[in-house]
Order: structure tokens, then C-alpha cells, then sequence
């Protein structure tokens, strides 16, 4: 990147220079170039060429009902998400994997202590193990996931519940996690 900027810097000639231009090379003079000047000189050129189009034709006009193009359909804009909502959603995501992780422990204190048993089949393999704490984790991220994107919906009744799918799962884990706590003694 610096070298293209030198190398473009260094390449534009200098204005004051352009001016100073002068040829001072002495000028040589031959039999040849006597005879060739000879020959220009009783043949006269013209200072420019002629043009090919004549200029007393009428110039073409475009057609004032195709400028401007007007659209057929209205540009569709997405709902964005507002501030609040954004900081209601970190709000909304950080207790649903908190509520998560406290259902994780839980379960596993329980589990451990031969209090009971983990009823979730997809979580039981889980269970006696601390890779529960990550396990319990993908259903408050997909629930995140699915939140944003009600977010931004382009229904507004989608929009108005975009906080449900969040609150709810939040609300699961800290009432099952409340449950094994009640559970051990």
C-alpha cells in the first residue's frame, strides 16, 4: 500500500517544472532535412482535421418519459432492532444462560447424590459429568438465535413477541433448577 502510493506520488510530474520546459539541443541542419522542408513548405496543411459529421445537424434528444426511471415496486426496508430492545436482549440472553447454568448444577448435584435421575433423554449421557454445563447451553442459545431473528421480523406480530421464546426458556431452567434443589436435602 505505501509503495502504490509512492510510486503514484512520484510519477505526477511537477507543475513548476512543466513550465521550465525548454529544447536546448542544437539544431542540425543536413542537405536532407533542406530538400524535405522544401517539400512540406509548397503543400499547405490544415491546422486540424475536418470533422466527419456536419455540424449544422440537430443533435439527438433523449426521451423525457424514460428519464428518470421511476420504480414499479417500493423498496422493501427490514425492521432493524432500537437500542433498548438490543440491551433488553443482552439482558434476556445473559438470564437464560445463567438460569441454564444454575439448572446444570442442580441436576448434577442431585444426580450425584442419588437423589434422582435426568429425565431430558437427549441430556442423561450428560449428567454425571461436567460436560452438562455445556450441554444445557444450546437450547438458551438457540432460543437467543430465535429471539433476534423475531426481532427483525417482517410480520409486526412476530416483532411485538420477539422477547417470549427468551423469557420462557429462562423461566424453564430456573424452575427446574429450583425442582432438583427442592429435590436434595
Amino acid at each position: 500500500m505505501v509503495i502504490a502510493t509512492l510510486l503514484l506520488i512520484f510519477s505526477i510530474p511537477q507543475m513548476d517544472d512543466t513550465t521550465k520546459v525548454v529544447n536546448e539541443s542544437p539544431a542540425v541542419v543536413s542537405e536532407k532535412t533542406t530538400k524535405d522542408s522544401t517539400l512540406v513548405a509548397s503543400v499547405s496543411l490544415p491546422s486540424a482535421p475536418e470533422p466527419k459529421v456536419k455540424a449544422d445537424a440537430e443533435p439527438i434528444a433523449p426521451n423525457p418519459s424514460a428519464q428518470p426511471f421511476v420504480a414499479v415496486k417500493p423498496v422493501i426496508v427490514r425492521p432493524r432492532e432500537t437500542p433498548r430492545q438490543r440491551k433488553i436482549w443482552y439482558g434476556l440472553l445473559l438470564a437464560g444462560h445463567s438460569g441454564a447454568a444454575f439448572d446444570a448444577w442442580s441436576t448434577k448435584r442431585a444426580v450425584v447424590g442419588g437423589y434422582g435421575q435426568e429425565s431430558n433423554p437427549f441430556l442423561r449421557p450428560f449428567a454425571n459429568s461436567n460436560a452438562i454445563y455445556g450441554a444445557t447451553q444450546v437450547s438458551p442459545a438457540f432460543m437467543d438465535y430465535l429471539g433476534k431473528q423475531m426481532m427483525v421480523s417482517q410480520h409486526g406480530w412476530v416483532r411485538k413477541m420477539w422477547w417470549l421464546p427468551q423469557v420462557a426458556g429462562a423461566g424453564l431452567s430456573f424452575a427446574s433448577g429450583a425442582h432438583n434443589v427442592g429435590v436434595v436435602h
